[in-house]
């Protein structure tokens, strides 16, 4: 069974608010957990004067933080960002009493749900997903990577040009300063559950060979792909007693982790020989096929939501995956048949819905 905890000083509206919720989530599963024993989702209710954050104690458990707002924000992401990472949140709820909930996630997704009928329904659907996740963040790192390898090759090179192009295009976007909104000790511990290296968005790999492929790293700048082990690290697998990435890295090069999305493109490369290359990035195509929930990134629900929409494409080997309220993933024969196939067809602004 799912167990939720609630958590923080809720005014009276969130008070109701989280009774509401509460007795929704746990008819869909959920039981209320008294204590803070590893509980999968957290209720943290936060005041915007000092958004209180709840310290996690392992990955597996998600933070939603609710927030009291007077009246729904005009600009969710500008507005509502830095209380969603203040409180070390998966996910933010600004709570408008009387009108309803927009949900801000950790990938810039936004999504509102009013009040009325089901309302406290919708809000569990909405978060169950999220709170039934497993997160797939840890990395193994093996100083086995090849000597000819670690200046990198023609497929590291061609990832440095996409970076560049999509650079070009506007397409690594990075609006919020990570660095200037947490104080040091909150930033260590955001990188260490959610291996967030920084808020540059987007990701890239391409196939080496039948078991391995190159992945930009997290965190790092996309339009600037060039050490080995630091900027593009070689994926070799997935160990799922770990639940763990496993990389090669050069032994002389302390490297940084590799990007949240690895899962998801491990499981596609494994699945389909054919797929050479494939590119994530926060825009949108006219009536592309899209995940059904909002699971957050890192997930092996979100891989597996991808993979099955990859699998159930006309050509697996050049699909495109709208990732509900996120962006896409694009698979392709190489980065530049990809960035051939989309050029001009992106829009810059993903649904929210």
């Amino acid at each position: 069974m799912w167990t939720y905890f609630i958590h923080g000083d809720p005014s009276p509206s969130v008070q109701a608010f989280l009774e509401g919720l509460g007795k929704a989530l746990e008819a869909q599963g959920f039981r209320l957990e008294l204590t803070e024993e590893a509980p999968n989702l957290v209720l943290n209710a936060i005041r915007k004067e000092a958004p209180r954050p709840y310290r996690r104690k392992a990955q597996a458990t998600f933070v939603a933080s609710v927030l009291e707002l007077p009246q729904k924000p005009e600009d969710p992401i500008r507005e509502l960002y830095p209380y969603l990472v203040r409180a070390l949140s998966n996910v933010l709820l600004a709570y408008v009493p009387g009108d309803g909930v927009t949900f801000l996630t950790l990938e810039l997704g936004h999504y509102e749900e009013k009040e009325g009928e089901g309302f406290y329904e919708r809000v569990a659907a909405r978060l169950r997903p999220i709170a039934c996740s497993r997160l797939v963040l840890n990395n193994v790192f093996i100083p086995d990577l090849e000597p000819e390898l670690w200046q990198g090759d023609e497929l590291t090179e061609s990832m440095h040009r996409a970076g560049k192009k999509l650079k070009e295009w506007d397409l690594l976007p990075a609006p919020f300063p990570i660095e200037e909104i947490l104080p040091p000790e909150d930033l260590r511990h955001v990188k260490r559950l959610y291996g967030i290296g920084g808020l540059s968005y987007g990701n890239l790999s391409v196939r080496k060979d039948e078991t391995r492929f190159w992945m930009s790293a997290s965190g790092v700048d996309k339009a600037n792909l060039r050490e080995i082990g630091r900027d593009i690290l070689m994926v070799k697998g997935y160990d799922p007693e770990q639940n763990a990435i496993l990389l090669s890295v050069p032994p002389h090069v302390e490297p940084r982790r590799v990007s949240v999305d690895a899962i998801e493109h491990w499981m596609i490369y494994r699945e389909h020989p054919g797929v050479g290359a494939i590119l994530h990035v926060h825009a949108w195509m006219e009536g592309v096929p899209a995940t059904p929930f909002n699971y957050p990134c890192g997930t092996y629900e979100l891989a597996q939501a991808v993979a099955e929409k990859v699998r159930e494409a006309k050509d697996p080997t050049q699909a495109v995956v709208g990732l509900k309220n996120h962006g896409l993933t694009i698979t392709g024969r190489s980065l530049d048949e990809i960035l051939e196939r989309i050029e001009g067809k992106l829009l810059r602004t993903v649904p929210m819905t």
